[in-house]
């Protein structure tokens, strides 16, 4: 199959480290968790959330489940850093995609990950593969290892 530039991209970096994956297509949107479990048929808590938030104005990338909300005290509290959330532009200049198709992998600059910790609860989660109607599975420990993501507790509540 041919894919979009931005998915394709995505696959090869995860085929770099080793991964191999089969993404899904959708002809609606998976640009919010709840469009993406709908799509997919899974549910919210088992999407990857690729957030760009800046820890002392440096974006770091945060994955989160889909039904958490990131605590950016807690996290900053954890990393020593004051948390704020990137604006659209700086998310495109650090990973050279869009709002609801930022992926976990590919990005034009490498940065800091941090992970929640929920997202190992499950077998395999749904990531954004680059576009905001793509998405892969993959299993949350080999996530976190291509990543090199530290794991966090930091959703609210």
């Amino acid at each position: 199959m041919s894919w979009k530039p931005a998915t394709q991209r995505v696959l090869d970096a995860l085929a770099a480290k080793g991964v191999v994956v089969e993404p899904s297509e959708f002809a609606e949107s998976t640009r919010t968790a709840a469009e993406a479990a709908a799509a997919i048929g899974t549910s919210v808590a088992q999407i990857v959330k690729s957030m760009i938030f800046l820890a002392n104005d440096e974006p770091i990338l945060v994955l989160t489940s889909g039904e958490n909300q990131v605590d950016t005290g807690l996290l900053g509290a954890s990393i020593e850093a004051t948390i704020t959330r990137a604006p659209a532009e700086r998310v495109r200049a650090a990973t050279g995609f869009a709002i609801g198709g930022v992926p976990p992998v590919a990005h034009a600059h490498p940065m800091s990950t941090f992970m929640d910790a929920d997202l190992l609860a499950f077998d395999v989660v749904w990531a954004a593969a680059g576009t905001h109607t793509s998405v892969f599975p993959i299993a949350p420990t080999t996530l976190r290892d291509i990543t090199s993501a530290r794991v966090l507790r930091i959703k609210t509540g």
